[in-house]
């Protein structure tokens, strides 16, 4: 667990020092005004998000992809995405009835899909396979639900995979994966010199997902499940009463 976590915050870090020195399309498309109106940084999200998936793909590649497909597309609602008003799920599956592909839309759709897979690769009975999806699937958007601030989406993800770490085996790996880009990130997200977006709030998200899979037989996955359809439904109730998102900033959605 240990190699785990500091394999996995090291990438993490080496990669946001490539991107920031690098800036693929130029930098200003990389910052962001957080809800302080402070300029941040976007370089981090990406980082963690190939960092966990490298890790975790380690352990259990079809949880990788997972944890990829995840941050893609949490990547491309965090750049395609910006200035777009319309929040929760309801906003973007009705703007997708209506003939408009919107990015949170292609982020809800590719994120279930890949959980979905991996939960099928990932346990033997139907049900089971079911409810690992949800799980996994579940776990990344509710780790997105808690960036309002600067530090809660890491913090969770460090948090969350504690118990994770109790457990042996590759659930406990995969939690430490996760942790580690978490860890690697936290002090500029708390700095308020970065934020890591839907890219890194989902990879992170599915990776704890999959170790929660790992880990865990039915009782478990049906309590998770539970727990990340509660999420969800209080999520969506929030942000169709504050009338606007439930990110730190314009990347987030």
């Amino acid at each position: 667990m240990i190699i785990s976590f500091g394999l996995s915050a090291a990438l993490t870090r080496a990669a946001t020092a490539v991107l920031r020195a690098t800036a693929p399309g130029g930098r200003e498309p990389w910052r962001r005004e957080n809800y302080a109106g402070r300029s941040v940084e976007l370089y981090a999200g990406p980082a963690a998000a190939l960092a966990t998936a490298v890790g975790v793909a380690r352990i259990r590649p079809a949880a990788g992809v997972a944890v990829a497909v995840a941050g893609v597309c949490g990547a491309y609602d965090d750049f395609a995405g910006a200035g777009d008003p319309r929040r929760g799920f309801r906003a973007h599956l009705s703007a997708l009835r209506d003939g408009q592909i919107t990015s949170g839309a292609v982020k809800l759709l590719g994120i279930s899909a890949a959980g979905l897979l991996a939960g099928a690769l990932m346990k033997e009975r139907a049900v089971d396979k079911v409810l690992a999806g949800v799980v996994i699937a579940g776990a990344a958007h509710a780790v997105n639900l808690v960036d309002v601030r600067p530090g809660r989406a890491a913090g969770a993800a460090l948090a969350l995979g504690l118990p994770g770490l109790l457990r042996k085996g590759p659930g406990a790996e995969m939690a430490a994966t996760a942790m580690g880009a978490a860890g690697a990130v936290l002090p500029d997200d708390l700095a308020e010199r970065a934020m890591i977006g839907d890219a890194g709030a989902h990879a992170l998200g599915a990776a704890l997902g999959a170790a929660v899979v790992a880990g865990s037989g039915r009782a478990g996955l049906v309590a998770h499940a539970a727990a990340v359809v509660a999420a969800a439904v209080h999520g969506e109730r929030v942000s169709a009463l504050a009338g606007g998102g439930t990110g730190e900033g314009a990347a987030t959605s």
